[in-house]
C-alpha cells in the first residue's frame, strides 16, 4: 500500500507546502484567497526576511536570501481568486555536509521515525522535517495577514517570552512590533533579551542548544470565529502550532497556571463595551470561550524544545542497529526561538484567515431575523 504525506492545511483558506531543505526550491500554493485583495511581493518578502537563516549571530549561518517569487494568482498587484503559488529557490544547500548522517540516526530528530514510516528518508538536512519547510507557511501567512487586516483589522504579533530559564516581563496588550524587532532575540524585554543573547552564545560555544517559549497575541479578532465541538478555535490553533518543527507544548489564556485558581477567580466577568458590544473585565480565557472567539485578544504560548542537532557527542545507532556516537556537523540553530516567532505568527494567521472565511458562510443573513 502506498503511503503519502499530509502537506495541506485549512478548509477554505487552504495552503499546500512543498520542497525539501536541500532540494531545488521550497514554497507554497494558497487556494481560497478571495480576489481583488491588494498584494505586493514586498509584503510577503518582509515576513520571509524575519524567518530566514543568517540574520544574526544567534541563528544558523546558512546563507540564504529566501527571495520569493509569486508565480501565479496575482495580477496587477491584486489577487485574482485563483491559486497563488510562491516559490523560494534554495541557493546555499550543502548536501555533502550531511554525508556522515547517511546511515546514522540523529537523537531526537525525525531520522528514525521517517525511516520507520516510509522505509526511506532524505538525510540531507532533514528533508521535509527541516524548519526550511516553514518558508511556505510564512509566505502563505503574509497573504492571510493582508486579508485579515483588510477585512477585519486583525493584528497578529509574536515574541520570545522565554529562553531556557530566562523569562521576559511583557504585557501582551502593550507590546509592539518595534519592541519585538529591536534586538536579535525578538524578546521585547531589553534586560531579559540581553541575558538570552549571553545564554544562546554560551550554548553554541558548548556544542549545546536551548529551548523556550514564544508568546503570540491576536488583536481585533471579531467574536464568533470557531466551530463547536471538534473544530474549536483553540483546538485549531493548538493543532497548527504543534505542527511546527520542535514545538512541544501549547497554552491559551491562563493555560496550565489556571489550574491553580478557583472558578470564581478564573472566570472572566462580562461588562458593557462600546455601543452595544460586550466585553470581559479580564481575559483568562485567552479570547476564546466554548471554542469560539469572544472578541478579546487571543493570547497563546508555544513551547519549543532545544534544537536536536548539536555539536556535542551523543549516543545513537546506525540504520542497522549498531551502537555508535555522533557529534553532528553543519549549520544549525543553537536556539530556534528567534526564528520561531514569525512561524508562530504564521500558524495563527492561517487559522484565523480560514475561520474568518468560514464565518462568512454563517453570516449570510444581514440584518439577522428576530431571535426566536
Amino acid at each position: 500500500m502506498l503511503k503519502g504525506m499530509a502537506s495541506t492545511f485549512g478548509t477554505l483558506f487552504r495552503v499546500t507546502t512543498f520542497g525539501e531543505s536541500h532540494g531545488g526550491a521550497v514554497g507554497v500554493v494558497v487556494d481560497g484567497c478571495p480576489p481583488r485583495l491588494a498584494l505586493d511581493l514586498a509584503e510577503v518578502q518582509a515576513d520571509l526576511d524575519r524567518r530566514r537563516p543568517g540574520q544574526s549571530r544567534l541563528v544558523t549561518q546558512r546563507a540564504e536570501s529566501d527571495t520569493a517569487e509569486i508565480v501565479s494568482g496575482v495580477f496587477g498587484g491584486y489577487t485574482t481568486g485563483t491559486p497563488i503559488a510562491v516559490l523560494v529557490r534554495n541557493k546555499d544547500a550543502r548536501s555533502e555536509a550531511y554525508e556522515h548522517l547517511r546511515d546514522v540516526y540523529r537523537p531526537s530528530h525525525a531520522d528514525y521515525t521517517y525511516d520507520a514510516k516510509y522505509g526511506f528518508r532524505d538525510w540531507t538536512g532533514g528533508g521535509r522535517a527541516s524548519a526550511r519547510e516553514t518558508i511556505g507557511r510564512v509566505a502563505a501567512a503574509a497573504i492571510a495577514r493582508k486579508l485579515l487586516q483588510a477585512a477585519a483589522g486583525v493584528e497578529v504579533l509574536g515574541w520570545v517570552q522565554s529562553v531556557h530559564d530566562i523569562e521576559a516581563a511583557v504585557d501582551p496588550g502593550a507590546v509592539t512590533r518595534d519592541d519585538v524587532e529591536a534586538g536579535p532575540t525578538r524578546c521585547p524585554d531589553p534586560a531579559a533579551a540581553e541575558q538570552m543573547v549571553e545564554a544562546i552564545e554560551a550554548a553554541r560555544r558548548d556544542g549545546n542548544s536551548l529551548g523556550g517559549v514564544v508568546e503570540c497575541v491576536c488583536r481585533g479578532v471579531p467574536a464568533g470565529l470557531g466551530e463547536p465541538v471538534f473544530d474549536k478555535l483553540e483546538a485549531a490553533l493548538a493543532g497548527a502550532m504543534l505542527s511546527l518543527p520542535a514545538a512541544k507544548g501549547f497554552e491559551i489564556g491562563s493555560g496550565f497556571a489556571g489550574t491553580r485558581l478557583t472558578g470564581l477567580s478564573h472566570n472572566d466577568p462580562f461588562i458593557p463595551g462600546e455601543g452595544d458590544s460586550i466585553r470581559t473585565a479580564s481575559n483568562r480565557s485567552g479570547g476564546v470561550q466554548g471554542g469560539i472567539s469572544n472578541g478579546e485578544d487571543i493570547v497563546v504560548r508555544v513551547a519549543f524544545k532545544p534544537t536536536s542537532t548539536i555539536a556535542s557527542e551523543q549516543q545513537t545507532v546506525t540504520r542497522g542497529g549498531e551502537a555508535t556516537t555522533l557529534a553532528a556537523r553543519g549549520r544549525h540553530d543553537p536556539c530556534v526561538l528567534p526564528r520561531a516567532v514569525p512561524m508562530v505568527e504564521a500558524m495563527a494567521l492561517l487559522v484565523l484567515a480560514d475561520h474568518w472565511l468560514r464565518q462568512q458562510a454563517v453570516d449570510v443573513l444581514d440584518p439577522l431575523p428576530e431571535r426566536p
